[in-house]
């Protein structure tokens, strides 16, 4: 439809309320069952969102409200379409997507991740992406291997 035949500033005005889509890992979308699960409750958030700017009178105030909603959607919808499911490690022997790691630093500090996706990782809740410098160097490993990442070398302590 025309711009001349709709309520709005202009052109231009339409055009601001695009937002570029979210970036899309080149990584094989593996997932948790928590992870996929936070994923599908975050597309019926942005859902829920984008369908409450219907009621927005204004069409370009409904444009600029929807605009974040239907981004999230686009995303969001494109993550749960390509999880992959991955069933938590049956073995404790050896780091694998799933594990929760124990290690401690050259600098005497010790911490403890759970290695999930990329959409479910948060280091400051205790998960890292395993496609992190990191999680890569550990994934494989056994308790006691030793490995070095940014010139700090880490020790396997407990793998659960």
């Amino acid at each position: 439809m025309s711009v001349a035949f709709v309520k709005e500033e202009s052109a231009e005005t339409a055009a601001e309320t695009l937002l570029p889509d979210r970036p899309i890992s080149v990584h094989p979308n593996l997932v948790t069952q928590a992870g996929l699960k936070a994923l599908e409750l975050q597309l019926q958030e942005a859902r829920e969102a984008y369908n409450a700017t219907s009621s927005i009178e204004d069409v370009n105030e409904r444009r600029r409200q929807a605009s974040g909603p239907m981004r999230d959607l686009r995303y969001l919808t494109e993550r749960v379409r390509t999880a992959q499911l991955v069933a938590d490690p049956t073995s404790t022997d050896t780091v694998a997507f799933g594990s929760t790691v124990t290690f401690s630093r050259d600098d005497g500090r010790v911490q403890t991740y759970r290695i999930v996706g990329e959409d479910e990782a948060d280091p400051k809740a205790g998960s890292i992406s395993f496609v992190s410098p990191v999680a890569r160097l550990l994934q494989g490993k056994t308790v006691g291997d030793v490995v070095t990442v940014g010139g700090q070398e880490l020790e396997i302590i407990t793998i659960a």
